[in-house]
């Protein structure tokens, strides 16, 4: 999912709870160190992941990153987006009526979900091997200097 979010215009991310708390801005994305094989190993995910980046990503993206090699991003931060609005799946604002799903988003995801709206990604151009782990954190100076340096301010 973190490739989607920077690579292939995921804008929205599904979490049981609200990492985010009450923080916007911006925020840094990070891959885990292996690839989640369950994603691919299920058909019903494989193919719902597939669809989702047919439908909603005209640049290509579910080629593109069958095409790139995942090994490279394991364990690493590929980027940046800013967190603009948390909000739960209930509570979710509607597109207008002539939109073609009901959520805020085409990756939104109906339930007792919550909905972290992202915006504006900008990919690394050399990923930054990091430790990540689960929820938001603050990244050490070091780490937001180096990716200041790719991104910009």
């Amino acid at each position: 999912w973190a490739w989607a979010i920077i690579h292939g215009g995921k804008d929205v991310e599904n979490r049981v709870r609200n990492i985010a708390g009450d923080w916007r801005g911006p925020v840094a994305i990070h891959v885990a160190k292996q690839e989640d094989e369950e994603a691919y190993s299920v058909p019903v995910l494989r193919d719902a992941l597939e669809a989702r980046y047919r439908t909603w990503s005209p640049r290509g993206a579910l080629a593109r990153m069958r095409s790139e090699p995942a090994p490279k991003y394991f364990g690493r931060i590929i980027g940046a987006v800013d967190l603009t609005d948390v909000h739960h799946a209930h509570s979710c604002p509607k597109h207008g009526q002539d939109a073609p799903w009901p959520l805020c988003s085409a990756w939104a995801e109906s339930g007792d979900l919550y909905h972290l709206v992202l915006a504006n990604p900008r990919p690394l151009a050399s990923p930054i091997p990091y430790r990540g782990a689960l929820g938001l954190r603050r990244l050490d100076e070091e780490t937001i200097a180096r990716v200041t340096a790719q991104i910009g301010a």
